[in-house]
């Protein structure tokens, strides 16, 4: 079995991300996390139903609704939205799942595992790509 560190290395080499829980809001993560991929290179779709773009893209309601499957998707909603998100997940066929600080539980984390998923938790998209 691959460990964290090895699934993050594998992360961090696909190129198109979707980020659920993006927002126009400059002070939050999922802003934060949105940017620094585009900084970085990454081809990044933002997924939040409440907000329709971020900083003049488009944000989508849901993972169904984007124009191309991401290869990883970078989580940043709470707990009990992660929960729902998994099974959305689970319909694309999306393998790679980057649980940031405070998105996932034991619950989410037993339902990932049971699902199958590449993931990674306890673990910060920011501080990974700052270090690069």
């Amino acid at each position: 079995m691959e460990s964290l560190e090895e699934i993050k290395n594998e992360m961090m080499k696909k190129k198109t991300w979707a980020v659920v829980g993006a927002t126009p809001s400059v002070e939050k993560f999922g802003h934060k996390i949105y940017k620094m991929l585009q900084e970085h290179q990454y081809k990044v779709y933002g997924v939040n139903p409440n907000y329709k773009e971020l900083e003049g893209e488009v944000l989508y309601p849901d993972l169904l609704s984007l124009p191309e499957e991401p290869e990883c998707i970078s989580v940043v909603v709470p707990p009990n939205v992660t929960l729902s998100l998994l099974e959305e997940i689970n319909k694309t066929g999306i393998k790679y799942v980057w649980f940031q600080p405070g998105t996932y539980d034991a619950k989410v984390l037993e339902m990932a595992k049971t699902l199958d998923l590449k993931i990674v938790y306890n673990n910060c998209v920011l501080v990974t790509l700052g270090n690069q």
